[in-house]
């Protein structure tokens, strides 16, 4: 067993995956897991059929970040910059701040009550242990290091395929209530349809995928210059990199640029189906338990965990909360880190996780209030529930723009070259951007 998963990790289809398939597994985070899990026990299967149709629509909007990124060498902030008013700027990344910081809060509590009810002990300690650790291993690692425990993290959430195949689904049912599922739209479906589409499509993800292929970059281009300069084919002082010099664009490099947009296709198709297969498998997880059994009021992650202990057996139970703890410390980085790069691109601050802390003071700096900050709010009164369904309606509100913007980015050719995107990507980014805008009127609507 061991040799067979060193040998699939090992194959060059496999190696090359990075930014997609981590965006798409920082997806599945504890409140995410909440939602999916709420859903699951309120709606049964019926409501299965949701992350079937997000899928093509996160693949289309997380393509283009991709794609900006990769071909700009910039990220999604340092673009917007480039292209439109500074207060929209600064709007746009201050409500991204503000809702990761909720998203990590959130988050974190989850970690540290599922650590709490494997274990016993205070949350709050735990909280605390979280926190920390995510902050320094961001500090302290490599990116190329990082990426790589990051990559393996994301195995964490196979024990949630796992857990649906020991709870004994009604397949029949599965695929009947996926591909025609019989859902009243009332004023509670409505609401739960928005909750899925604003957890799936969250703007913190279209920010940390376009800045990942902006650091595969430097990481490319910083081996070639070290190579280079071994050889003796470079100047030495090129080695000193800059963020303009670390970041440059594919543009020029056609044929360089063609095979990271295939690299980028490949990852983005698999990093999403991930994700979207592991939500499917903790809704229907929870639909097969927690709604068979009439357990419909499901709050947390961890009170999804802890209901499903005896109905589906202390190894069910198990699995679940690990899986919390496991897309935790994936996603606490991910929200930080991509508040990190927006903030730092807005202000011309270096930035990049292979930076030292002494090289990116400030972008490492919003790393920590971001981190810290969410650790903090879980020691106020705030009630950690009220606060990420905060974070859910801030996200959907600013994820339409960005999408919108980013849609107006990627057409033109002035920033994209030959390779702004054809009509096919173009009509499933507007379809993405238009379904999110519905979601948000129906959340108003519903509010």
């Amino acid at each position: 067993m061991v040799k067979l998963l060193k040998r699939v990790v090992q194959h060059p289809r496999v190696r090359q995956l990075g930014p997609g398939l981590i965006t798409g597994a920082a997806d599945d985070d504890p409140s995410g897991i909440a939602t999916y899990s709420q859903a699951g026990a309120q709606f049964g299967y019926s409501m299965l059929w949701s992350l079937l149709m997000t899928y093509p629509l996160m693949v289309g909007i997380q393509m283009i970040s991709a794609r900006l990124g990769c071909i700009t060498g910039r990220g999604l902030a340092a673009n917007v910059k480039a292209a439109f008013p500074r207060p929209v700027l600064y709007g746009i990344v201050g409500l991204l701040l503000v809702a990761n910081t909720i998203n990590i809060a959130a988050d974190i509590a989850a970690m540290g009550e599922a650590l709490r009810l494997l274990l016993g002990g205070s949350s709050h300690l735990y909280c605390i242990f979280f926190g920390l650790l995510c902050l320094v291993l961001q500090v302290l690692l490599r990116y190329q290091d990082y990426v790589r425990y990051l990559k393996w993290l994301t195995l964490a959430l196979l024990s949630y395929v796992a857990v649906a195949f020991m709870v004994h689904a009604h397949w029949g049912a599965v695929i009947s209530e996926s591909l025609f599922p019989h859902l009243w739209l009332d004023n509670a479906a409505t609401t739960m349809i928005v909750a899925v589409f604003g957890t799936t499509i969250s703007p913190y993800l279209f920010f940390w995928q376009a800045a990942q292929e902006v650091e595969d970059l430097r990481a490319a281009n910083g081996a070639l210059t070290d190579r280079a300069a071994g050889h003796g084919g470079a100047d030495p002082g090129a080695g000193v990199r800059g963020n303009a010099a670390r970041s440059a664009p594919l543009l020029p490099q056609m044929q360089e640029a063609r095979r990271h947009l295939r690299r980028i296709r490949w990852d983005t198709y698999l990093g999403m189906g991930f994700s979207n297969l592991i939500a499917f498998f903790i809704m229907l997880s929870t639909a097969t338990t927690l709604h068979a059994a009439g357990i419909t009021n499901i709050q947390t992650a961890a009170q999804a965990a802890e209901a499903l202990r005896p109905l589906g057996g202390q190894l069910t139970f198990l699995l679940f909360s690990l899986g919390i703890i496991g897309t935790g410390m994936l996603a606490v980085p991910v929200l930080a880190g991509s508040a990190a790069y927006a903030v730092s691109e807005s202000f011309n601050w270096r930035s990049g996780l292979d930076l030292k802390l002494q090289e990116a003071l400030e972008f490492y700096a919003i790393i920590a209030i971001a981190t810290l900050g969410g650790v903090i709010l879980n020691f106020t009164r705030l009630d950690p529930m009220r606060a990420l369904l905060w974070s859910a309606e801030i996200n959907g509100v600013i994820a339409v723009p960005i999408m919108a913007i980013m849609m107006l980015l990627a057409a033109r050719a002035d920033i994209m070259g030959p390779f702004v995107i054809r009509p096919r990507l173009r009509r499933l980014g507007w379809t993405a951007t238009g379904v999110m805008a519905v979601t948000v009127v129906a959340m108003l609507a519903t509010m």
